[in-house]
């Protein structure tokens, strides 16, 4: 009986090994091939995931129940998004934000409204318009190099904001397709412009 249940245990072990190197093995090559297009360092990156997944902690942690906030950051600087249940929860968020410093952040952006969460449709819409501009920012041919992937976007209730690392021409494209693209109420560009 201890032999069989040993057994059973090499190869469940085995089993959980296996998945879970698949999952670093794929992560880690998806993450390969964005850096290599990325204009941030190595080391920025990883920056801004650890922002994005410290600061979700500190605000679930630190604000009352019953807000919807997104958190992305993209070369130190973070856009907030979402909504909020008080202008005093809105002010909150942005000063826990602004006195996080592990890793800094340099710049906030706070675009977080009052209001109840948004629905369930209003979240996958915004989903769907995300996927229709960053496909469109593929139809841009006429700036050498242009990497559409070196665009981040990010839509809340119909808003796109658009960061990066771009030159002033690839900014503008950037803009314009996104602002033809069905769904989109206003697009903000947060770029950070590089020559």
């Amino acid at each position: 009986m201890k032999v069989r249940w040993m057994q059973w245990t090499g190869v469940l072990l085995l089993g959980l090994s296996l998945s879970g190197c698949a999952g670093i093995l794929i992560g880690g090559a998806a993450t390969g091939i964005s850096l290599a297009h990325d204009r941030r360092t190595a080391g920025t990156v990883i920056d801004d995931q650890s922002i994005e997944l410290k600061l979700y902690d500190h605000l679930n942690r630190q604000l009352p129940p019953g807000n919807r906030i997104s958190i992305t950051s993209y070369n130190g600087t973070v856009l907030l998004t979402g909504e909020v249940i008080s202008e005093g929860v809105r002010r909150q968020a942005e000063q826990i934000v602004r006195a996080f410093n592990e890793p800094p952040v340099r710049t906030v952006h706070n675009e977080l409204v009052m209001g109840s969460p948004s629905s369930l449709s209003v979240q996958s819409n915004d989903t769907l318009v995300t996927t229709k501009v960053k496909t469109a920012l593929f139809q841009i041919h006429s700036i050498p190099d242009f990497d559409p992937t070196r665009v981040k976007v990010v839509t809340d209730r119909g808003v796109v904001y658009l960061l990066g690392l771009v030159r002033p021409v690839e900014a503008d494209a950037a803009a314009d397709v996104a602002s033809q693209v069905g769904g989109v109420q206003q697009v903000v560009t947060l770029f950070e412009y590089i020559n």
